[in-house]
């Protein structure tokens, strides 16, 4: 095993359940902290349409990189991972145990393994990239994508605006294309153990799971909170729109769907999401003890002592 402290990882899909385990076993434990690796959970807008732990969760137990980006801003996965480390670091020193608690495989990724070291893109042109993008299309911006790299145009759908964009400005940025950057070999930010904790329920129960979910959010506040945003001058651009759910009630608000119509399309959006977190840590997260089940204060007595005796192991 790699040497380091021992830090758990509560990992699953969305609407799993892992948060509300978190904050159990951090009590159970005792003296535990938790550190948020869910890239929308960063924000500080949408609480209650991105699940975050309530403020009654966060007064039983310390959280972490929970809201503290603005809505335009941006967090690679490597910048966090770094927050991360610290964290991290911190809670030891302090005598106490880390819980990272995602649904991002990518940002778990690059705390565990690293990524390539991306220089930051300037302002400047991450504007003049979404301007272009916004102009000619994301297909356009493709094509010009396999001139200067084809490595990554191959991979990405011509639709796929996001990360065409970010092969662009990335390009723009170092002169050098992203798949260069990507080739190279990774330094994970800390040494550490990593204890895997996956909450996996049966796909139908996680469905059923995900409606319930986004009907208690909107019962919340939750098109309330895409309102305000939208009030503020946030627009579907922005990052933090790209929380699931976000962009369907903000058609809603502008009269070009109906909220039953905007709740379908949420629904149905956060079951595809939840389909393909499930089979990215089914085939790249190593877990040391899987709950194939949608978590329950009941389950915890089996839990507790297995996550015990691999902390302690």
């Amino acid at each position: 095993m790699v040497p380091g402290p021992r830090v758990l990882i509560i990992a699953g899909p969305t609407a799993s359940g892992k948060s509300a385990l978190a904050v159990s076993l951090a009590e159970e434990l005792g003296n535990d902290v938790i550190i948020n690796a869910d890239s929308i959970q960063c924000y500080r807008d949408l609480p209650t349409l991105t699940a975050r732990p309530t403020p009654q969760d966060e007064r039983r137990v310390p959280h972490h990189l929970y809201g503290m980006l603005g809505p335009t801003e941006m967090l690679s996965a490597m910048a966090w991972a770094h927050k991360a480390s610290v964290e991290i670091k911190n809670t030891i020193a302090q005598g106490k145990q880390p819980i990272i608690v995602s649904g991002n495989g990518f940002y778990l990724k690059a705390l565990m393994e690293g990524l390539a070291d991306i220089p930051a893109v300037p302002a400047e042109i991450r504007a003049q990239t979404n301007e272009l993008i916004s102009a000619i299309g994301p297909q356009a911006l493709h094509e010009k994508l396999k001139i200067i790299d084809p490595i990554t145009a191959v991979r990405l759908k011509p639709t796929d605006k996001q990360r065409i964009a970010r092969a662009w400005e990335v390009f723009e940025a170092t002169q050098t294309p992203l798949s260069t950057w990507q080739s190279q070999s990774p330094t994970p930010p800390i040494q550490a153990t990593f204890i895997g904790l996956l909450v996996q329920p049966p796909r139908e129960a996680l469905y059923q799971a995900c409606d319930a979910r986004f009907l208690s959010m909107l019962a919340n506040g939750a098109l309330a909170e895409v309102e305000a945003l939208v009030k503020a001058g946030t627009t579907i651009a922005d990052p933090v729109m790209r929380a699931l759910g976000a962009q369907d009630l903000a058609r809603h608000l502008a009269g070009k769907a109906s909220l039953a119509e905007a709740t379908s399309l949420a629904q149905a959006t956060t079951r595809h999401y939840a389909k393909r977190q499930t089979t990215w840590f089914k085939n790249q997260f190593n877990a040391e003890y899987t709950v194939n089940a949608q978590f329950s204060e009941s389950l915890l007595c089996n839990i507790f002592p297995e996550i015990r005796r691999l902390l302690l192991t």
